[in-house]
């Protein structure tokens, strides 16, 4: 079984243009966190979606839900006070559903909205192999490491850095394992489930991602999602065009 977990429990503070959370803001007339779980609802291999939302937005979500006909919902829940807390929310309720140890999660932002089918494809034949998949893509950039912002002592190589993107795949044998050991440990606040990993010592299986897989973070970030929708309408539109005039 193969479960699709999304988390949309943030108030998106780093848009600073809308009172509306990120993941609901609309591209294309579809709301981001609508165009991101139909990615994994028309999968083949997506048996399942459960959504971490912010408790005052779930009654919002579930219309958005019914409007636009996203089928395989198993859960539409509350998310936490962090990023983490809203991920372990989700585990807890996949894990009521998919008890078998090489069932697999798939954990994902809600506002990934570029997702491809073959990103998909990878993500669950890999966590099938190993246990743990973490889509990622070479960095393009030099790293600089600095504690204050202000002066840097040290620098990485860029050929060794990576950038994470989800969905991240685990089994759910790995991932309980994980967020058990997580609150023993009291490490309560990890930015991702592949970083959670590695402060439990634990290694996780890499796989090229697509640079094209964004997640909407910033007002930059929307511009280019948005610009990228008018362009693939663009297309559509001249290759209709093209066919009408010959």
């Amino acid at each position: 079984m193969v479960t699709a977990m999304l988390f949309a429990g943030g108030v998106g503070t780093r848009m600073k243009q809308s009172d509306m959370p990120k993941q609901f803001l609309e591209v294309g007339g579809k709301p981001i966190i609508i165009r991101t779980m139909e990615h994994f609802a028309i999968h083949d291999d997506v048996d399942w979606i459960v959504v971490a939302c912010k408790e005052d937005w779930i009654p919002y979500l579930n219309e958005l839900i019914e409007k636009f006909q996203i089928k395989k919902v198993k859960a539409v829940i509350s998310g936490g006070d962090t990023g983490f807390d809203s991920i372990h929310n989700g585990v807890v309720k996949t894990a009521e559903f998919s008890k078998a140890d090489d069932d697999i999660i798939l954990i994902c932002d809600g506002v990934r909205p570029m997702l491809s089918k073959e990103l998909i494809d990878n993500c669950i034949e890999y966590t099938k192999k190993y246990g743990t998949a973490v889509p990622v893509t070479p960095s393009i950039d030099s790293l600089l490491y600095s504690e204050d912002g202000e002066i840097c002592n040290k620098s990485y190589k860029r050929s060794s850095m990576y950038i994470t993107q989800a969905p991240q795949g685990y089994t759910m044998k790995k991932i309980l394992w994980a967020h058990d050991e997580a609150y023993k440990r009291n490490i309560l606040n990890p930015v991702s489930s592949s970083e959670l990993f590695i402060e439990l010592g634990e290694p996780v299986h890499l796989f090229i991602g697509e640079r094209n897989n964004i997640k909407v973070t910033t007002p930059e970030d929307l511009e280019t999602l948005r610009a990228n929708f008018f362009y693939q309408n663009f297309k559509l539109f001249a290759k209709e065009e093209m066919k009408y005039e010959q």
